[in-house]
């Protein structure tokens, strides 16, 4: 059967694309960030996952106000990156692992979770920054196939997140009973403390994150606990993002090991953080 071999919980920050697509990886300004996930591309090449399961929000680029799904399962076999605005990024589309996920999208029916099904889409920066940070920019295809789950965490209602967490466990076990001997990592994207508009623009919480680096590993419970108004009173509205790392977290089990962690403040206006989790 398939395994995991870990849990990668990241930011996606837009402004990160654009520095390694300029060149800016090893400036003063962008070192220290990009220093600190050499560890984490180390520890995915020594694991050599096959699928990587990647929870992030679209940013109104390939979906819209007209069409807003709580939960969506990307279940083609290709994925673009989308022009969000400068044109597409020069990195080679995403293969999909199809299979295991329309075997997701089955268990999740079963388990009372009805996720839409997409079969043609383009990705953004929540999917194509992360991927990046942990794989490099391979030159011309991507040594992992991928499973884009969209969660709405822009327009409200969002959902809650014990619903994330929920949603997490029902992936672990789809993993877990998947008929294949293929290696599965999760990523959890978004965030940390960031609001873009209105009278808190701009504000950060670093303290705020740096304890939710900590708990998402070791008190998970208490994160899946909380409400949506406090993810948006203590990390900003934007920052509310950092419920999709509760579906990274449910899929892992209960007790866990960290095997890197790293904090940067601010990129781009963002509290930027990263953790490499594997199973106890």
């Amino acid at each position: 059967m398939a395994r995991i071999v870990g849990g990668l919980g990241t930011s996606h920050v837009p402004s990160i694309g654009a520095a390694l697509d300029k060149g800016l990886r090893d400036t003063p300004e962008w070192k220290p960030f990009f220093d600190g996930y050499v560890p984490a591309q180390e520890w995915v090449r020594e694991q050599r996952p096959d699928v990587a399961v990647v929870v992030f929000n679209d940013h109104f680029n390939a979906l819209f106000l007209d069409r807003v799904p709580t939960f969506a399962v990307g279940c083609a076999a290709e994925y673009h990156p989308v022009d969000e605005g400068w044109g597409p990024r020069a990195i080679p589309p995403f293969e999909g692992a199809a299979d295991f996920a329309w075997h997701l999208v089955d268990t999740l029916v079963d388990n009372h979770f009805d996720p839409e099904i997409i079969q043609e889409i383009k990705v953004d920066h929540g999917l194509q920054v992360p991927m990046e940070l942990f794989w490099g920019r391979p030159p011309e295809a991507w040594p992992v196939k991928v499973v884009p789950i969209f969660v709405n965490v822009l327009q409200y209602p969002i959902p809650r997140p014990d619903r994330l967490y929920a949603l997490g466990e029902v992936l672990g076990r789809a993993i877990a009973d998947y008929d294949s001997d293929e290696r599965f990592v999760v990523l959890g994207t978004g965030g940390l403390s960031h609001q873009l508009q209105g009278a808190r623009a701009g504000f950060v919480n670093p303290d705020a994150d740096r304890r939710f680096l900590q708990d998402i590993a070791h008190d998970p419970g208490k994160l899946a606990g909380w409400s949506r108004e406090q993810y948006v009173e203590t990390f900003g509205g934007e920052g509310a993002e950092l419920i999709m790392w509760l579906v990274m977290r449910g899929a892992l089990d209960p007790e866990v090991v960290v095997r890197h962690r790293h904090y940067f403040v601010p990129a781009s206006m963002t509290g930027a953080g990263m953790i490499v989790l594997e199973n106890a």
